[in-house]
């Protein structure tokens, strides 16, 4: 099944080659977000609830290009730099899923930049 790139235009240009998201039927795969800006610039350093945030508006709105929502997410892909940061980010993570929770797993992991403490992959299902 071929699939649609989607790229919203305000984002920055990707650190790598991928694409936000992608969409095959009924289902959009948003990649792992970071908190960055223009130019790989980590956002929100040293404060996880900032980057918590910050990754769930970008999955929202990628999510929103493809004609999905929040509520469309079935399943999120969780990487903490520091499971010290787990309470602040459940907390925050809770304001974005306040229904119907998606499945998730969450695990510790270095991510691409040092400054980087949360990672978000997201998989939403249309209809």
């Amino acid at each position: 099944m071929p699939f649609e790139p989607i790229n919203p235009p305000q984002f920055p240009t990707p650190i790598a080659p991928y694409s936000a998201g992608a969409k095959a039927g009924n289902t959009v795969y948003v990649s792992g977000v970071l908190a960055l800006g223009e130019g790989g610039i980590v956002l929100h350093v040293g404060d996880a609830a900032g980057q918590t945030r910050h990754i769930l508006e970008v999955i929202k709105t990628t999510l929103e290009a493809a004609g999905a929502s929040l509520e469309d997410v079935a399943m999120n892909h969780i990487f903490l730099k520091d499971f010290a940061d787990y309470p602040v980010f459940n907390q925050i993570y809770a304001e974005y899923f306040p229904g119907a929770k998606p499945a998730r797993y969450c695990i510790k992991a270095d991510l691409v930049k040092p400054d980087c403490l949360v990672e978000i992959a997201s998989v939403a299902h249309i209809g």
